[in-house]
């Protein structure tokens, strides 16, 4: 039994040359013969693109059997890898791009129709929560973990930054982690043809780690939309607070409306809220979590020895990981809309009528936004920062660019300090792949 993928060979019957032969177990999996025929083979193997062109000669073992039918057609065989060596970032659309749609409009219309189909001459079921107005009592608890989430990262961040560097441009968005700024010439801020790309680093603030997204609030979140002359008379809080508002999280800063009973739908867009006379008064009652609240910059301190910086850090990791899994439960109920061109988000079924987008071609949309469904990076979004292999170690060089990784600089601030990476972050972070030392070294890589 013999596999071949151009330079490379596997085979049952021969080892690699100075080699003792070895048996590795692999998965095997026998897939159709379109979706085998791949134009770059090696992406399935996991394999760097430097493999590419070479001529190594690879002889393995397979400890398996292959059953073939009576017609003895042989099946391709294919040597999958549970997890890549590196992986690309997520795309970043320019200005004159517009986002894609999480679900394509094709398969949004299908589905409609086959939910209209399926529900035809049938009664009609009364909503669940949260579309009738009521709370999801089953994520009231999960809301405010979430808010507290964000409360402990914020806290841990601040002190973090005292014993890690965070150099910021001064003259445009990109921040870097580390004792002194990265050499790219990457900066698209003013004058950036003066100084050939070059960035002019400054100190950071907590703002350039995480952004400040901030979303309108809503006192009733089935209400009217948000007119454009009401713009200024609504407060603006963060988005992520905002989800944990209409989830159930009582602030008595940002009152909302709690409906007892569920809505009478009229129409397809009217409604009135049921009758609550006869309901007794509801006592107040204390919160099933205590709310954390944000420590003034005065308070800050940064940690006294390695141990507290190393504990500090992976609780700030776990809190990320929290407020990021817990947003994303709640946005599978409670609806989050983004704009298409611009970051503007809003929480809610529908988006608001305020005439404030300034993205491309906004002339031709009167200023209104291009509402559609949110993902998770919509409403919390990762600023990506270039991977310091060794802090104490020679500074980035600008030949070496393609053989960094990055990270969101929330996880590359927590790994500077000390905490565990997360597997899911070591792809991007290119924690598997050889850097060389000097610009000589790696002219010679293949």
């Amino acid at each position: 039994m013999s596999i071949t993928y151009s330079a490379i060979s596997w085979s049952d019957t021969g080892t690699l040359s100075g080699f003792p032969p070895k048996i590795v177990p692999f998965a095997i999996q026998s897939v159709p013969r379109k979706q085998f025929l791949n134009p770059n083979p090696f992406s399935r193997f996991g394999f760097s693109p430097s493999l590419q062109g070479s001529s190594i000669e690879f002889r393995l073992q397979l400890n398996s059997r292959v059953v073939l039918s009576k017609e003895r057609r042989s099946l391709p065989l294919v040597v999958r890898s549970d997890r890549p060596q590196n992986e690309d970032l997520p795309k970043q659309y320019t200005r004159r791009e517009k986002k894609p749609f999480p679900v394509p409009i094709v398969d949004l219309r299908r589905a409609a129709r086959e939910r209209v189909k399926n529900n035809k001459d049938k009664p009609k079921r009364p909503l669940p929560p949260p579309k009738n107005g009521m709370v999801v009592k089953s994520l009231v608890p999960l809301a405010y973990k979430v808010y507290n989430a964000r409360i402990r990262l914020i806290n841990n961040l601040h002190r973090l930054m005292k014993v890690v560097r965070v150099n910021a441009c001064g003259w445009c968005n990109e921040i870097h982690v580390g004792p002194y700024g990265h050499p790219f010439k990457s900066c698209k801020g003013p004058n950036a043809s003066q100084r050939k790309g070059l960035h002019e680093w400054t100190n950071s603030v907590i703002e350039d780690v995480i952004v400040p997204l901030e979303a309108y609030h809503l006192y009733d979140r089935l209400g009217k939309r948000i007119r454009h002359d009401e713009r200024f008379s609504i407060a603006r809080v963060p988005a992520v607070v905002e989800l944990c508002i209409q989830g159930g999280v009582e602030i008595p800063e940002f009152p909302t409306k709690r409906r007892r009973k569920p809505i009478i739908r009229i129409g397809k867009s009217e409604f009135v809220d049921a009758d609550e006379t006869e309901l007794p008064d509801l006592e107040p009652q204390p919160p099933p979590v205590p709310l954390l609240t944000e420590l003034p910059l005065s308070e800050i301190t940064p940690p006294s020895n390695e141990e507290e910086t190393v504990s500090l850090a992976e609780e700030t990791l776990q809190a990320w990981e929290e407020m990021r899994a817990g947003a994303k439960k709640l946005m599978r109920l409670y609806r989050v809309r983004v704009c298409g061109y611009c970051p503007e988000v809003h929480v809610g079924p529908t988006g608001h009528k305020a005439q404030n987008c300034g993205a491309f071609k906004h002339q031709q949309r009167n200023g209104q936004h291009g509402w559609q469904s949110a993902v998770l990076d919509d409403l919390i979004p990762s600023r990506y920062v270039w991977h310091v292999p060794d802090v104490n170690g020679p500074p980035l060089l600008r030949e070496l660019r393609t053989f960094y990784g990055q990270a969101p600089a929330v996880v590359e601030i927590c790994a500077q300090a000390g905490a565990v990476v997360p597997e899911q972050y070591r792809a991007t972070m290119r924690l598997e792949v050889g850097i060389p030392s000097s610009v000589k070294e790696a002219e010679m890589v293949v």
